[in-house]
């Protein structure tokens, strides 16, 4: 089942580098009380995520912060470690923008976002997609129709929706 407006996120575990390492980033406490934007990309450092996907979100980060987006959340089917990585070397992460990683794929099969590609080598990986939640409950979910295109689920497509 695919997760849709007006429904409450899934529990969820997910990853990020701590100082100490990786640290567990509970999504109901991150979103309890709270507006944020969710997107996911099928992979760091591939084409499309990385060279329209993230950079839309940091372009568009301060029209978030004006609309009172508490955190903008970047999710994707990778280690912790990897994101960690990308967020540095995308500015992402000096943006102001969290990296998470859902590194077994859980919360994505559990919102129903999963897709595999293997003749390019992405198995168990996330649909391209942007999503406004406030107090854990989805208010607008773009999601594209292919994992090539960032249109609707870009920083711009997003901002349009709300």
């Amino acid at each position: 089942m695919t997760l849709t407006v007006g429904e409450k996120l899934p529990a969820a575990t997910l990853l990020k580098i701590g100082a100490n390492g990786p640290e567990a980033v509970d999504l109901a406490a991150v979103t309890a009380g709270r507006k944020v934007v969710i997107f996911a990309v099928p992979g760091a450092y591939t084409g499309v995520c990385t060279t329209a996907h993230v950079p839309s979100f940091i372009r568009t980060k301060p029209q978030f912060d004006a609309k009172g987006v508490d955190e903008i959340l970047c999710v994707s089917v990778n280690d912790p470690f990897v994101m960690a990585a990308w967020g540095a070397a995308t500015g992402a992460t000096a943006a102001g923008i969290t990296l998470l990683a859902d590194a077994e794929a859980a919360f994505t099969k559990a919102i129903g976002m999963a897709f595999s590609a293997p003749p390019v080598g992405l198995i168990d990986r996330s649909a391209r997609y942007a999503m406004l939640v406030e107090d854990g409950v989805v208010k607008v979910l773009n999601r594209e129709e292919s994992p090539g295109v960032c249109e609707l689920s870009a920083g711009e497509g997003l901002l349009a929706a709300l």
